[in-house]
């Protein structure tokens, strides 16, 4: 929690003086924009555009009032329906609370938005472009990673990126990914994904790595090693007697 605390406070003071810019700006464009201006931040690559439309449909905002203070006022400001008034009277302070408020339901409805059929569908676009990065395991072939959260609340951990070929976890490499909070992305994101597009989900990796030593395999490893691969022979075996056709790529269905 308090590595999570700590990346968050050095993320906000980057964006803090982005926003300074962007606020202090002239223009009415700056302010016409919200959105965009969010998704053009640096490390703001894993997020996708969520609809206006979907932000103030208040069916999709159920127990989502209380995560932010001044509800309303935060709906509208990120939508761009705030007037203009309002925001050159508000005080520096409230300004800059509003700003950050604005992020955090911004990534809070974004992981509801994901897992709707247009949210699957910008993110699919996402994932073809490998815009969440690849795996870095040698036997994944550079398989394009999904991100998620390990917790639907925030505050607790930072997003992850999940690996559909050996389904491992890993952190970004990025510092300005890992201060993204995994709640923005939720936990629901990779199955729902990958259940939506089952043709994507890769065949799984069977080759493992064995450590040697001038060519004999180390006694404990290899052993280990040995009983993996006799208890991947069972699996086969028993889909093979279920009739599953083990040549065709994997894919996820929801358990009745």
């Amino acid at each position: 929690m308090a590595e999570q605390n700590s990346m968050e406070t050095r993320a906000l003071s980057e964006r803090d003086i982005d926003m300074t810019n962007e606020l202090g700006s002239d223009s009415s464009e700056d302010v016409d924009m919200w959105i965009e201006i969010f998704l053009g931040r640096k490390g703001h690559e894993y997020f996708c555009e969520v609809d206006p439309e979907y932000i103030t449909d208040r069916f999709n905002l159920i127990n989502l009032q209380k995560s932010v203070a001044k509800f309303s006022q935060v709906v509208q400001y990120i939508v761009d329906n705030l007037d203009e008034d309002t925001l050159e009277n508000m005080p520096r302070q409230r300004l800059e609370q509003l700003e950050k408020d604005a992020r955090k339901f911004y990534g809070l409805i974004h992981a509801r938005y994901i897992i709707t059929v247009k949210g699957l569908q910008k993110m699919y676009s996402k994932y073809k472009d490998a815009d969440f990065g690849r795996c870095l395991r040698v036997y994944c072939n550079f398989q394009p990673l999904l991100p998620v959260g390990l917790h639907d609340a925030p505050g607790y951990e930072c997003v992850k990126l999940y690996c559909p070929s050996c389904e491992d976890l890993y952190n970004p490499k990025s510092s300005r990914h890992a201060s993204i909070d995994g709640a923005y992305f939720g936990t629901t994101f990779p199955g729902m994904f990958l259940q939506a597009y089952p043709e994507l989900t890769p065949k799984h990796p069977v080759k493992r790595y064995v450590p040697k030593i001038f060519g004999f395999e180390l006694h404990k490893q290899a052993q280990l090693a040995r009983w993996q691969e006799v208890q991947r022979l069972k699996l086969v075996k028993n889909l093979e007697e279920k009739n599953v056709n083990l040549s065709k790529n994997g894919g996820y269905k929801a358990l009745e």
